[in-house]
């Protein structure tokens, strides 16, 4: 089993593509719901471990804006699981020192939803020892999209730094980390802009099995990753701070 990487490499932002719950239960002969409400377990283990890791910041993808193609039954269903998980979860998470923030376009979503997603960040939000972003009916499109559109609807320039303020992940740095479970190997709309410099890890596991060896199979493999930022590696044993981003 791999070792958790020493203090100093874990990284600061972790970021996860959730992949595969439908096909875990497929593979079970259950409804596809039954493998998203493990999948929510799989995620209780992921957040209680990356506490105890040292990682400050952790984003899921739980819901993505192309997410309301598939069924009306299963998209009913992951709104009533979501509403059951933050009446379980946000009193511990809170206890637990969590911040949650929910990341997407909730203009699509009910009243109720909204409410429940609001009341969830109001009782965490003076909590620090990890802040959990929550990505539902998010897109990375709609994201640098929505980011442009109130800079143009405030007069103000469209920069990069300008931009990166905008963007609706503005609370915490990028990701250091990117994993996505269930075999895939792309990103799926999933931090377009914020994920540029991150490493990306693919695991073949299915998401409701990804437990905390798994977390510490990324972390370790993360900590064997030399991170340049477009400086060579002579410049990065050497110390050398990477030029600044040019708008």
């Amino acid at each position: 089993m791999p070792s958790a990487p020493p203090p100093g490499i874990v990284p600061h932002h972790v970021a996860i593509v959730m992949d595969g719950n439908g096909r875990w239960a497929r593979q079970r002969l259950l409804p596809r719901l039954a493998g998203h409400s493990q999948g929510v377990e799989s995620l209780r283990r992921c957040v209680r471990a990356c506490v105890a890791r040292g990682v400050r910041a952790l984003t899921v993808f739980a819901f993505s804006s192309e997410n309301w193609g598939r069924p009306a039954e299963e998209v009913s269903g992951l709104m009533g699981l979501l509403a059951k998980a933050l009446a379980r979860e946000v009193p511990e998470l809170s206890r637990d020192g969590v911040c949650v923030r929910f990341v997407g376009d909730r203009e699509g979503l009910s009243e109720s939803v909204r409410n429940g997603l609001a009341q969830a960040e109001r009782a965490t939000q003076g909590n620090s020892r990890l802040v959990l972003s929550v990505c539902f009916n998010y897109g990375g499109r709609w994201d640098i999209a929505q980011a442009a559109a109130a800079l143009a609807a405030r007069g103000e320039p469209i920069t990069e730094s300008a931009l990166c303020g905008a963007l609706a992940l503005a609370h915490v740095p990028d990701p250091d980390l990117v994993i996505r479970t269930g075999g895939e190997k792309r990103l799926s709309n999933f931090l377009l802009w914020q994920a540029a410099y991150s490493e990306l890890f693919f695991s073949d596991l299915l998401w409701p099995d990804f437990d905390e060896a798994a977390l510490d199979a990324a972390l370790d493999w993360y900590a064997g990753r030399e991170r340049r930022f477009g400086r060579t590696s002579e410049q990065v044993r050497a110390g050398l701070e990477p030029e600044p981003l040019r708008a």
